[in-house]
């Protein structure tokens, strides 16, 4: 599986805003995931999204959505000319959970190089995940999240949608399972 990640903070660069007029508090309530357009359109997404949410999950998520990149390389997601014919992606904004909060940018450094560390070792082709640190508002204060970028493809369009799916569930057992945000 191909992953990579940045910072993406100060200037105009976007934030994350936890609380926004849509936002689904999942913590709480994880069966109004069926509520999402988002989860319909993706069902693996709503297994990531409860699970994400879930008590022993090291983050919370705010806003999510799914979407068809405009452009394919090939190249950047280990797939041949012919296996990247069609996409599907979807992004996921993460937020660490209380003392697991990311208390600076050496922090959240670690734990992304983790994150994509873990990914790459796995045997995942046609799709990648990208880690975009930025900053976090919550009610509260400000702190750091993460826009994580999910993509993959496929020769068909239910192609790229299923790789999506493997690729998500990739994904939440490096996170969920993994050591990559309990590394401080």
């Amino acid at each position: 599986m191909e992953a990579d990640w940045e910072f993406d903070i100060g200037g105009d660069a976007p934030v994350i805003e936890a609380n926004w007029s849509g936002f689904v508090d999942l913590r709480a309530h994880p069966k109004r995931v069926s509520e999402l357009s988002e989860c319909r359109e993706l069902p693996a997404l709503a297994d990531a999204l409860v699970a994400l949410n879930a008590t022993d999950s090291p983050v919370w998520t705010s806003k999510t959505d799914v979407f068809v990149p405009e452009r394919i390389d090939p190249d950047e997601i280990a797939a041949s000319t012919n296996e990247a014919t069609h996409a599907a992606a979807c992004y996921i904004d993460l937020l660490p959970r209380g003392e697991r909060a990311w208390a600076n940018l050496e922090t959240a450094e670690r734990v992304c190089k983790q994150i994509c560390a873990e990914l790459r070792v796995i045997d995942l082709s046609r799709c990648r995940v990208d880690v975009i640190v930025r900053t976090a508002v919550l009610a509260e204060r400000d702190d750091l999240g993460a826009t994580v970028y999910v993509m993959a493809c496929g020769p068909t369009e239910a192609d790229a949608r299923s790789r999506l799916g493997e690729c998500l569930e990739a994904f939440i057992r490096v996170l969920v399972s993994g050591e990559s945000l309990r590394c401080r």
